[in-house]
């Protein structure tokens, strides 16, 4: 693959939040163009397809303000500063479902946004699952936790039931995988 051909004369900081920065980069696109580029500085996510001894799946069902709807989706969430992925993906697994991962497989890396963000998904699979502690997140009090055969969680992704990218991406590479 080639470079981009785009070069940063300024950047500018929009705005800062606990989740995200806001930047707006100036460029030179090439000889005599200029443009702008807007776009977000979060935190990595992981997702996790975790597996029970039946081979059935953990699915998360919770309440997102932006689609203003309840979603399906593996358990996930985002990687603190300075926190290795893979456990960031066990503490979100334990933290959603009270499941700890005995074995724990990265599936692959996916950029979810690209146009906006450089924050990327790790994906894991989860086996070995043995009791936890779960510890919600205050605004995830409304969480519930669904077990399904892995066939079944691929077809909600199939009929629109499952949307979330990163979920998405993991339940269909683990059937690949399975």
């Amino acid at each position: 693959m080639s470079s981009t051909p785009w070069s940063r004369t300024n950047r500018t900081q929009l705005t800062e939040s606990r989740f995200l920065r806001a930047y707006r980069d100036d460029l030179l696109i090439s000889e005599g163009v200029t443009g702008s580029w807007d776009w977000f500085e979060m935190s990595d996510a992981v997702r996790v397809v975790a597996f029970d001894p039946d081979g059935r799946v953990a699915l998360v069902e919770d309440r997102f303000y932006l689609q203003q709807r309840r979603m399906l989706l593996v358990p996930g969430g985002a990687v603190d500063r300075a926190e290795d992925p893979a456990a960031a993906a066990r503490r979100e697994l334990e933290e959603e479902t009270g499941w700890r991962a005995g074995t724990l497989e990265p599936l692959g890396v996916i950029d979810q946004l690209p146009t906006a963000t450089t924050a990327r998904a790790h994906l894991f699979t989860a086996r070995d699952l043995t009791p936890g502690v779960l510890a919600r997140e205050p605004g995830e009090e409304g969480m519930t936790l669904h077990w399904r055969p892995l066939a079944e969680a691929v077809a909600a992704v199939r009929e629109g039931a499952v949307t979330e990218a990163g979920s998405v991406t993991a339940l269909l590479l683990a059937a690949l995988n399975a």
